[in-house]
């Protein structure tokens, strides 16, 4: 045998390997145990059967069944008062997040989602409603060694869907995702004004300010000058629902929009700028921005929430998808809306 036909032949699937080591397991079963979590290499959990790597030897693991996804039911386990664990796996959290609250941890914030998450996964946090099915309860001591790491993120007063990888590996494959646009995000928005048409995409050329606290919609020729600091936002909307306002001129709309692109602040900058500013929104809205004493609709936030997240998991290769349910502000703003009390 050549040296390069034996190192070949070192290098197996860890289907192969976990075979190996558990000789009477069915192929079937053993494809199970990986799927579920419950095949770990030097301490790292691998649901891939069919990854190639060296004889693991000793330091290939069957773990117990409570590494396996944790079902979180319904609307989620409360962890905090502003997030929900919604799914928990050796891969891969996915949350609902709450206003007000970032994504990620930032210069002097202390908390964020992820911060959160990572307390709870350390045991520090228990599900705290009283009614879930995680009333009370903390993780498995199998899950104490994972860390959640950032794969994308909300803005602090945006709400909904946001997910984050727990092990490197699974942060690539997501952040791959991302690239290539086969992460879909939708979210729920309250606009003023009427759109022109039931449904319908938006594509802009969009710059960020210097201090980032900002883009700006720019035209192709400003585009060319700008070069990398120019990147496209491509945006699809769809109209939900039309209101008529009390004083009998305007309108707000409620409107669902599928990302193509993520683009920092991408829906809120596109929206101002086909004239179709976020309710509430402090940065897009002129209305807000400029306002002196009473504003148009008295909202405290960007009326925005990210409702559903697909994606492949990146363990299993499963497509799922997650929603979280419009927030008790904005279902507020929608009944205000509808009983014509604006």
């Amino acid at each position: 045998m050549t040296t390069e036909a034996a190192q070949d032949d070192a290098v197996k699937p860890l289907l192969e390997w976990l075979l190996r080591a558990y000789p009477d397991t069915p192929k079937t079963r053993a494809k199970q145990w990986i799927a579920a979590g419950r095949v770990s290499v030097n301490g790292q959990i691998i649901r891939m059967p069919h990854l190639k790597l060296p004889d693991p030897q000793g330091a290939l693991k069957l773990l117990h069944r409570e590494t396996t996804a944790l079902e979180c039911k319904v609307n989620g386990w409360r962890i905090h008062p502003r997030v929900s664990l919604l799914h928990l796996d050796a891969a891969l959290a996915v949350v609902d997040k709450g206003a007000g609250l970032i994504s990620v941890p930032a210069e002097n914030v202390d908390i964020s989602a992820l911060s959160i998450v990572a307390d709870f996964l350390a045991g520090d946090l228990r599900a705290m409603e009283s009614g879930a099915e995680g009333r009370g309860r903390s993780l498995p001591p199998a899950y104490r060694r994972l860390k959640p790491l950032p794969v994308h993120r909300l803005d602090q007063y945006t709400t909904g869907v946001l997910c984050m990888a727990m092990n490197p590996t699974a942060r690539r494959l997501l952040i791959d995702q991302l690239k290539a646009h086969t992460m879909q995000r939708a979210y729920v928005a309250f606009v003023e004004g009427r759109a022109p048409a039931a449904k319908g995409t938006w594509k802009n050329w969009l710059k960020l300010r210097d201090d980032e606290l900002r883009q700006f919609v720019i035209g192709d020729e400003e585009a060319q000058v700008a070069g990398e600091a120019a990147i496209e936002a491509i945006t699809h909307y769809e109209v939900l629902a039309e209101f008529p306002l009390a004083n009998g001129r305007d309108f707000v709309s409620k409107l669902r929009f599928k990302l193509e692109t993520g683009r920092k602040h991408q829906i809120r900058a596109q929206a101002a700028f086909a004239g179709l500013p976020l309710i509430g929104d402090q940065t897009y809205n002129r209305r807000y921005r400029e306002a002196e004493g009473a504003v148009y609709i008295d909202f405290p936030r960007q009326a925005l929430h990210a409702e559903t997240l697909t994606l492949v998991h990146p363990g299993t290769g499963e497509r799922m998808t997650w929603a979280a349910p419009l927030p008790k502000d904005m279902r507020q703003l929608e009944g205000l809306l509808r009983s014509k009390r604006l």
